[in-house]
């Protein structure tokens, strides 16, 4: 996308220099998903294939992308069988599948970006979806050709705010390193955690409803050069908090059957209950913007869309105008809840939409994600297109 650049980056500010993305080969339609799941778990319940019918259409989501595919479940039928001690052949799969997801986002970011790799001086790698020493840090480093000095750090299991963590790290790397150049990668894949349903766990019904695979990747950078780089959103001030009391409302345990998670149904309450007092907190980082009291329908909103609940929650707590979460929305309906990955097919819908907007748009954003703690991450962007 061509985007002229407005606004002056602030100096020693980090800044989001190139952006991209990468998905697997398969593609589910969520209208097809239910008649692929029952087959391929073998489920001959109708009240469970009723529940997830119900499920898939609250969701909104219309196509999601998964590494899970019929050559796959034939290789390995125990991934379909109940109490089956599969996570060795479950990261047997994932290891190769996040690596070349997170390959083909950062080649994609750095082709936005307009410079080449070996400028990369530090990486930071998000997933929740491998498990091996050393990490894919050091192999996707290795598969970029990046220099054998680059600057890793790993991110594991943080779930759906590892995107917004990510991104905080980034940016204290780029501003407290002059020069540096910072690549953040994610990448999932729900392997892990796909099981036959059983009426003893409703919350897999849920994923299997909701979640996708995928991979994400952002160049981070503070200063960027005149004439070579392009920077379209300044990282201004970042935080992070967790609820005291909430650690139970999602909850994951590895076993030797893979990854099993709990969704409490009190979770998008949590966050409604909490989310303005968080938001002013970032608001506060900017001179003026909280003057004459808290607007939030001023600022453009990249909200990870852990679901339509959520959304519609945080919409009616900060009292948002219709639209304002639009891009969060339609980053759900393609690619479903893609966990850390999720906030940056948000930003670049975003980066779409403001761009489009031209003088019109705004200014100021937040870009906002939530996980297991309960735990708020968020940072408030600034605009710099035209």
């Amino acid at each position: 996308m061509s985007t002229k650049q407005q606004r002056s980056p602030t100096a020693g500010k980090a800044t989001i220099l190139g952006i991209g993305k990468a998905f697997p080969r398969q593609l589910v339609l969520q209208d097809l998903l239910v008649e692929g799941y029952i087959r391929d778990t073998n489920c001959d319940d109708l009240a469970i294939k009723d529940k997830l019918q119900r499920l898939c259409k609250t969701t909104t989501v219309k196509t999601r992308y998964t590494v899970m595919s019929k050559e796959i479940l034939e290789e390995y039928p125990e991934l379909a069988t109940e109490g089956s001690p599969t996570i060795k052949q479950r990261l047997d799969i994932a290891h190769p599948a996040v690596l070349e997801m997170a390959k083909e986002a950062s080649l994609a970011c750095l082709k936005d970006w307009k410079r080449e790799a070996k400028d990369i001086t530090h990486v930071v790698y998000v997933s929740s979806s491998e498990i091996r020493l050393p990490g894919g840090d050091l192999y996707l480093a290795t598969e970029l050709a990046l220099r054998n000095d680059v600057a890793r750090v790993m991110l594991y299991f943080l779930g759906c705010y590892g995107g917004v963590t990510g991104l905080r790290v980034a940016k204290d790397i780029a501003e407290n390193n002059p020069g540096s150049r910072v690549l953040l990668a994610t990448s999932e894949t729900t392997i892990l955690g796909f099981r036959p349903p059983n009426k003893s766990r409703p919350y897999d019904l849920v994923g299997a409803a909701l979640f996708g695979d995928g991979a994400a990747a952002v160049v981070v950078g503070a200063d960027p050069v005149p004439g070579v780089e392009t920077a379209f959103m300044e990282l201004n001030t970042a935080a992070q908090q967790f609820l005291p009391g909430t650690s139970h409302v999602i909850d994951g345990r590895l076993s030797e059957e893979g990854i099993y998670f709990k969704l409490g149904r009190d979770l998008p309450q949590k966050i409604e209950e909490n989310i303005e007092e968080f938001c002013r907190k970032l608001m506060g980082g900017a001179a003026g913007l909280a003057e004459g009291g808290y607007d939030y329908n001023s600022l453009f909103w990249a909200v990870h869309p852990g679901g339509p609940a959520i959304l519609n929650r945080l919409e009616s707590a900060l009292r948002l105008d219709e639209g304002k979460l639009e891009c969060s929305r339609k980053a759900l309906m393609d690619y479903g809840n893609v966990s850390s990955n999720t906030i940056f097919y948000v930003m670049e819908y975003m980066r779409e939409e403001l761009g489009k907007k031209g003088d019109k748009g705004e200014e100021w954003g937040l870009a906002l994600a939530f996980g297991p703690g309960i735990t708020f991450e968020g940072i408030l962007l600034r605009s710099l297109l035209h």
